[in-house]
């Protein structure tokens, strides 16, 4: 690991990052055929292991979304670089001019699992904001990552770019990990993506700094005074547009009142979908021969087409509820009420709280961030998508004029 080519990116114009990664754009579309033709070594392992039609969905590539990853290149071009960016000057009453420089984080570790395009998005926001990556992904997806490491440092090698800024941990062994996470000396930062498992095991063996991105058990509340037809559209979308992402809702809440009415609705929605549905003692009252929901469901993350169900009695147990089971990520409320809205946004202690839309718009670049490195559960330094600012740190800077103290 080279921090002589952290410190050549750090320093380097904000013009030739762009074209790099204008080209590299260019150069994923020209390589899908090679890309496709690994990823479909991963996706035939994958099913061989047994993997879940929803871990299938999240390692499949396909040409939509190689220009996906090619699109999201392109829009960090067209963003803001960070790096360098003075905030907050002020004189103070000796003279000196005060301020925050933002500035590269340094070596940055990446660990993530069954998503080849976080390949791309992870290494071209850490590129933009001047740090050097190292990619560890998880083994279902080693093809993948293979083919897409190569088109990035062949295309680095042809701006003449040291590849180094770059590095790509190539093997399926996870017992690696341990010494990745003692090198404090050469990793600034170590950005965990994936199970529950693999996130606790990384914040409790890391000496570096960690930023977790943590499950995503997310909700949905329908309030008393809301639009059923349009809660009901807002929920199929958030379960299952995408079953097997973080910002999925794994949970749904509805006001005792309007629970009758709109748990039938539900049902009849959600089966078209092939959803299977877990419920309360009240819920099953209602929808007779659903499986009734236990303690541990209201902590799941399914990843699936399975959505726990509760009916409460009224906005105040909804966030008592999402704020004990849920994991920080996104939630929603569905409702015509401001007050019981903005009640809502203030209580909810998630890093994404939404009034009346889909808690799948919670991506970096739904948010204008461009690609995302991950969606951030903790609260200190980064909390949310994670785009290039937050990918930087600050400085502090002072311009004298040879004052002593």
């Amino acid at each position: 690991m080279s921090k002589g080519s952290w410190y050549e990116l750090a320093r380097m114009d904000t013009g030739k990052k762009n074209a790099f990664l204008g080209k590299l754009s260019k150069r994923l579309v020209e390589s899908s055929d090679y890309i496709l033709k690994e990823n479909l070594k991963d996706l035939k392992s994958g099913k061989e292991k047994g993997l879940s039609n929803a871990l299938l969905d999240r390692l499949k590539l396909d040409e939509d979304r190689i220009r996906g990853m090619a699109k999201g290149l392109n829009d960090i071009v067209a963003l803001p670089d960070p790096v360098g960016k003075i905030d907050g000057m002020k004189r103070m009453p000796n003279g000196l001019l005060v301020g925050k420089m933002r500035t590269p984080i340094g070596s940055i570790l990446i660990i993530y699992e069954a998503r080849p395009n976080v390949t791309v998005d992870a290494f071209a926001l850490c590129f933009k904001s001047g740090n050097s990556t190292i990619l560890k992904g998880g083994s279902e997806a080693i093809n993948s990552n293979r083919s897409l490491i190569k088109v990035i440092r062949d295309t680095l090698e042809e701006c003449d770019i040291d590849p180094d800024v770059v590095q790509f941990i190539d093997t399926a062994d996870r017992s690696v990990l341990n010494d990745l996470l003692r090198m404090d000396r050469y990793i600034d930062l170590v950005i965990p993506r994936g199970g529950e498992g693999l996130i606790r095991f990384v914040a409790e063996n890391s000496t570096m700094p960690v930023i977790k991105h943590y499950k995503g058990v997310c909700h949905v509340y329908v309030d008393a005074n809301s639009d059923l037809e349009n809660a009901l559209e807002i929920a199929i979308n958030a379960k299952v547009q995408r079953p097997g992402v973080c910002n999925a809702m794994e949970t749904l809440l509805v006001n005792r009142s309007i629970a009758d009415r709109f748990l039938k609705m539900l049902k009849e929605g959600m089966d078209k979908h092939d959803v299977r549905l877990k419920g309360c003692e009240k819920t099953v009252k209602v929808l007779s021969g659903i499986e009734r929901a236990v303690e541990d469901d209201w902590y799941t993350e399914y990843l699936d087409l399975i959505l726990s169900v509760k009916v409460v009695e009224d906005i105040g147990e909804a966030i008592a509820h999402i704020n004990k089971y849920g994991s920080h990520h996104s939630d929603a409320i569905v409702t015509n009420d401001y007050n019981n809205a903005m009640r809502f946004i203030q209580e909810v202690d998630s890093a994404a709280v939404y009034a009346n839309a889909s808690t799948r718009f919670t991506d970096g670049g739904e948010f204008g961030l461009g690609a995302e490195i991950g969606i951030s559960t903790d609260k200190i330094h980064a909390r949310g998508p994670m785009g290039l600012e937050e990918l930087t740190s600050i400085k502090w800077i002072v311009f004298g004029s040879g004052q002593t103290r």
